[in-house]
């Protein structure tokens, strides 16, 4: 009770150190947060190249401002290191690392395993460690709890253990991280209070649950949901398509409805690190409890189908309206980041597309202002500029991504062709464009 109620009065004066490792789109924002909030915090990475930008004022992430980052620098509240030693002299520490998936679609929490590593060679009593990292149910619990307690150390009374999922949702600029709700599950009780009492600091509205388990779920669920209904408006979309139905206005329609329907919207795929990846962390955890999740790999299997889907559009349109093969024809992808106004192509769908019509024999090039050069597998490209003459010489414009910054009516007037996936051109009537 003593070190609990001592490390509370720390969080609540801001006098608690907070370490937060991994600075990527969830650590980097999340670090500026406690900074910004009055917190000595320091951000850890292996990636030299991070730190320095971190202490030169220079961010890498969209959602923080460099100039606010530099501020935050100058004035001492915020570091960065590639020396995990820091995290010793932290009250807090948070981690924020990759849990991609391995080959064979399973989990790969090596990252998160390297870390609990770390902080079990340095955990000293007074620390809570919370994990934010999106992965399966019991990960905190049955991965990070024993490797923390070999210290001798007792949880919920010398330290404090809790997962937290991260919710960010990068180029949002309605939803930052002080404005979305914090879900916080604890190891034991006493847990769950000092996470809430950390994020309560910096977040408007925290969320505690019964069990690590419970917040572990939360996050799964939430991107569980949303794959689902994914694939379920791409299937229709597919089929409005062959009974002549506009997919889009069937959507609005349906969306006036003011109870019972949320809506979601068709796609060339989906991308990302979160929704492709997450609900495939809980179907492999089922799995080993004899649980088979159809509607998960239903979905998958549907949303993975959708860049063949769209190439077969787009070849398609090619011939019947300009009559040309794809193997003759120049196609200009407008948009490779997996969502719009961000530079993360991670599984992105435009990439696939990109692939497949090369694969086909096209001339394939790109213009992505956020993307201005590509590097993925055999494929080093970069954006052309989107000029008139650009649009001109290429037979296929292909939207994949729907950024803000594109001039809508100068990419109608100037294309010969125009394929949409996003539903970008909603309201401009033309023969030259051609909708998923």
């Amino acid at each position: 009770m003593k070190i609990k109620n001592a490390l509370l009065r720390k969080i609540k004066s801001k006098k608690a150190k907070v370490a937060v490792v991994g600075l990527g789109y969830v650590g980097l924002p999340l670090v500026c947060e406690f900074a910004a909030r009055g917190f000595s915090a320091v951000g850890i990475d292996v990636d030299p190249e991070k730190i320095r930008d971190i202490r030169k004022g220079k961010s890498y992430i969209g959602d923080v401002d460099s100039k606010g980052l530099a501020r935050l620098v100058k004035s001492g509240k915020l570091s960065a290191e590639s020396d995990f030693d820091v995290a010793a002299e932290a009250d807090a520490v948070i981690i924020c690392v990759p849990t991609p998936l391995n080959r064979s679609k399973d989990p790969d929490i090596s990252y998160i395993l390297a870390v609990t590593e770390q902080i079990e060679k340095r955990i000293r009593p007074g620390q809570l460690v919370v994990l934010e990292s999106t992965t399966y149910p019991g990960t905190t619990e049955e991965v990070i709890l024993p490797a923390l307690v070999k210290s001798g150390l007792v949880c919920g009374r010398d330290f404090f253990l809790c997962f937290s999922p991260e919710r960010v949702d990068p180029g949002n600029p309605h939803f930052k991280t002080r404005d979305i709700p914090k879900v916080v599950g604890g190891i034991t009780p006493a847990c769950t209070e000092v996470g809430k009492a950390l994020y309560a600091q910096i977040i408007r509205q925290v969320f505690p649950v019964s069990t690590s388990r419970t917040a572990e779920m939360t996050k799964l669920l939430e991107n569980t949901f949303r794959i689902v209904n994914i694939g379920l408006i791409n299937e229709l979309a597919r089929a409005a398509e062959s009974l002549g139905v506009n997919i889009w206005e069937a959507v609005e329609a349906a969306k006036t409805k003011p109870f019972g329907y949320m809506p979601f919207y068709p796609g060339p795929g989906i991308g990302g690190h979160c929704i492709g990846i997450d609900p495939l962390y809980l179907s492999w955890k089922a799995r080993l409890h004899g649980e088979e999740l159809h509607f998960i790999e239903l979905a998958r299997r549907m949303n993975a189908e959708m860049p063949h889907y769209v190439v077969t559009q787009a070849v398609y349109a090619l011939n019947q309206k300009l009559g040309k093969a794809v193997s003759r024809s120049k196609i200009l992808i407008l948009g490779v980041s997996y969502k719009k106004d961000v530079s993360d192509v991670r599984e992105s769908p435009a990439l696939d597309i990109l692939h497949e019509l090369k694969e086909l024999g096209a001339q394939v090039a790109y213009h992505d202002p956020h993307v201005p050069e590509l590097s993925e597998g055999l494929v080093r490209m970069k954006s052309l500029p989107l000029t008139d003459a650009v649009l001109r010489r290429h037979d296929l414009v292909l939207l994949a991504t729907n950024h803000t910054a594109f001039n809508r009516s100068r990419i109608v007037k100037k294309s010969r062709l125009i394929y949409d996936t996003r539903n970008f051109f909603q309201g401009i009537r033309s023969q030259k464009l051609v909708r998923l």
